[in-house]
Formats: structure tokens, C-alpha cells, sequence
């Protein structure tokens, strides 16, 4: 089968979501498929990255976005009523490009991740087009809307949530094929065939992710795209609420918060007991310098990797019940949900001075995500709705 993949961001390196999951979602279907690769990128992609792709697809075709391209694009959203997350990423003379690289590729089936890039192809024909919502968006601008305490953020984010809820609705419609990444997500949709989307989770690359033997530095580890609201969010909970309930019990508890892009609020927090590093070697360094992972996600939509890899690589994962629901590991058995400050720090205590129920969750937490997040069945699945 010939695919093309349409993204909105080059799908290396794999610091974020997103391309973690197109970059998986490509490495798997070009085992058994032509890959053609159409992406947007804000600013330069590296040869070395491209490099990386190359391996998996017969053609790349970049379309790169400038600072410039961004501010008329989203002043053009004043006008067209296009959700800000649409329209910053849609350049009109781009659509006519893709459309006749699509054209002269002949393809069997065209993917489109992320609602982003829809209006690219939403009315073109000939084949076959599924598109990946993979998160649900409106929610979770919803509810970023409903903890912003500024009052001109919090009612752009009102705007932007009430025509995401328009437009993923109208979207639907547009595409023959629907997936996303959680039953939660699916649920969020407001369309009322949503049942018809398929469900594909993202997965751990146990080649990568798998248990190491190293010195643990920290007690405690928060991970992610720090440029991410909902990860900035996580981060100063576990720095301001939680670790200060932690050095009761235990006073000599390091905590690392590890992920690109850091904004000063982040960055500030560096002090003798919390280490802020933006870049290892791999991020799979930070989980194996590290006893236990702290996930209290507030505000996030989705699913989150770091709770798989986390599990691959035998490391605990406490959490909020909000990261959970799209994973939906057996609380107390493979994963520890925690509501409050004083719950996780209780929860901590547990396990850094509880070696046997340690191993006995982080050995069931292997066993789960080695069952039920493995990334060659979930594509597999991938390609047989493409198909």
C-alpha cells in the first residue's frame, strides 16, 4: 500500500508526543508499506534528522513555516474563524502544493495527524483519508481555560475551546477513517457518531526503554516537553506542593525535572535539592538515574509516554487519576494514583522505604505495558484501518 503521512511538525527528534507517535507510527508501516512523508516544520530541520527518516520513506517533502508565516497566520484566524490551533499551521499556498504532490504520488491512502492539518486535504478525493485526532484539543484548552486566574488568557482560551468543539465536530465528516489515542479522548469528541473512531493508544519501543543498570542520583523524577502548559503545570506542583511533604519524611530527597524547552518559571526552581536539565544523551538516562516518577497531571488530555517508558524501564509511576484514564494500569497493582500533596508524598514514603512492595509493582507494571502498549500490534491495527 502507498501512503502519504501529512504532519505538522517533522516527526525527529522524538522530544514531544506527537512525533514520538508519527515517528513509531512510520517505522512500523513501512515494513509492509510505501511511506511519503508531507510535513509542515517551523524553522530548519537538521540533514541529520532527515537522515533518520529516510530509512522509512521513499520521499520527504518539507514545508517550512516562518516566524512571519505564524503571525499572518494567526491574524488570518481573526477573520476566518478557524480555531487558533488550525490556522496558525495553515498556509493557503502551501494547500495547493500538497494537493498536486498528492496527486502526482497516486496513493492508496492519505493520513492526516492532527486536526491541524485537515484543511489541507479535508476536501480532497481519490482515495481513502483517515484522520488522527489524536488528543481530544477542546478539552483540554476547556480545561486550561477553567485554572487560568489571567483574565485576557483565560478568555482567548474560551474563544479557542469553543471553536475547537465546532470544528472537530465539522471535521468528522471530512475524513473516511477516524482514530485517536484514548477512550477518553473519543468520548470527548462532540460528534455523535464518535463511537466510529478507532482507538490506537501510543506505545513503548522496549529496544529503547528496558530497564538499566545505573546509579540513582534522585528520588524523584518529573519528565516531559516542558514547553507543554500542562507539563510547566506538573512540574511546579511536584516542585512547590509535594517535595517540601516529602523532605518531612525523608530530608534528603532530590527531585529532577528533566524535558526541553523550560521556561524561566522552571528553570527558577534549580536549587540543592531539585536539578532542572533540558537535554540528556536520552531521556531514558534521566528514568534510570531515578527511583520513582512523579505524574500528577492536572490539566492534561491524551496519554502519557512518560508513564509507559517509565514502566518499561521499571521505574514506579505515581499519578493523578487524569494521567491514568487513557492507560488505565490496575491502581495499587501496577501504578499508584494520588489526589493530594500529602497522598503522593505518603505514596513516596511507601515506596522508598518499602523495597518488596517496590519491585512487586514495578514487575507487574513491566508485565502490563509489555502486554498491552507494544507499538508493532498497534500499528498493525493502524494499517488495517488505513487500509
Amino acid at each position: 500500500m502507498k501512503i502519504v503521512f501529512l504532519t505538522s511538525r517533522f516527526p525527529f527528534p522524538l522530544e514531544k508526543g506527537d512525533k514520538l507517535r508519527v515517528f513509531n507510527q512510520i517505522k512500523n508501516l513501512s515494513d509492509n508499506n510505501e511511506i511519503n512523508l508531507i510535513c509542515l516544520n517551523i524553522g530548519k530541520v537538521k540533514d541529520a534528522d532527515v537522515n533518520e527518516l529516510k530509512k522509512y520513506c521513499k520521499n520527504i517533502f518539507i514545508f517550512n513555516l516562518s516566524k512571519m508565516d505564524l503571525g499572518i497566520n494567526l491574524s488570518r484566524s481573526l477573520i476566518n474563524g478557524l480555531p487558533f490551533q488550525v490556522s496558525l499551521f495553515y498556509k493557503k499556498s502551501y494547500r495547493k502544493r500538497i494537493l498536486g504532490l498528492i496527486k502526482n504520488i497516486k496513493p492508496d491512502a492519505v493520513y492526516c495527524h492532527l486536526i491541524r492539518m485537515s484543511e489541507y486535504v479535508k476536501d480532497s478525493n481519490g482515495c481513502p483519508k483517515t484522520l488522527d485526532y489524536m488528543d481530544a484539543f477542546s478539552k483540554g484548552i476547556e480545561r486550561r481555560a477553567q485554572k487560568s486566574s489571567f483574565f485576557i488568557l483565560k478568555k482567548f482560551l474560551r474563544i479557542e475551546h469553543k471553536r475547537l468543539l465546532d470544528y472537530e465536530r465539522r471535521i468528522f465528516d471530512k475524513f473516511e477513517r477516524k482514530v485517536i489515542i484514548s477512550e477518553q479522548d473519543r468520548n470527548f469528541i462532540p460528534h455523535h457518531e464518535k463511537e466510529k473512531i478507532v482507538i490506537l493508544p501510543n506505545g513503548v519501543d522496549n529496544e529503547i526503554f528496558y530497564p538499566l543498570d545505573r546509579e540513582k542520583k534522585y528520588e524523584l523524577l518529573f519528565t516531559g516537553n516542558m514547553g507543554y502548559p500542562p507539563n510547566i503545570e506538573g512540574a511546579i506542583y511536584a516542585a512547590k506542593k509535594i517535595l517540601p511533604l516529602v523532605h518531612k519524611m525523608n530530608p534528603d530527597a532530590k527531585l529532577l525535572i528533566a524535558g526541553i524547552s523550560p521556561p524561566k518559571e522552571i528553570i527558577s526552581l534549580q536549587s540543592d535539592r531539585i536539578d532542572v536539565i533540558p537535554r540528556f544523551s536520552h531521556i531514558r538516562e534521566a528514568f534510570a538515574q531515578s527511583r520513582i516518577l512523579l505524574a500528577p497531571m492536572l490539566t492534561s488530555i491524551g496519554l502519557q509516554n512518560k508513564i509507559l517508558q517509565a514502566m518499561a524501564m521499571k521505574i514506579p509511576c505515581i499519578c493523578s487519576p487524569l494521567a491514568n484514564n487513557a492507560i488505565k494500569a490496575p491502581h495499587n497493582s501496577c501504578i499508584l494514583e494520588a489526589n493530594t500533596p500529602e497522598d503522593y508524598s505518603e505514596k513516596i514514603h511507601l515506596l522508598l522505604n518499602d523495597i518488596g512492595f517496590y519491585n512487586k509493582l514495578i514487575n507487574n507494571a513491566f508485565e502490563f505495558v509489555i502486554e498491552n502498549y507494544n507499538w508493532k500490534s498497534i500499528n498493525k491495527k493502524l494499517e488495517e484501518t488505513i487500509s
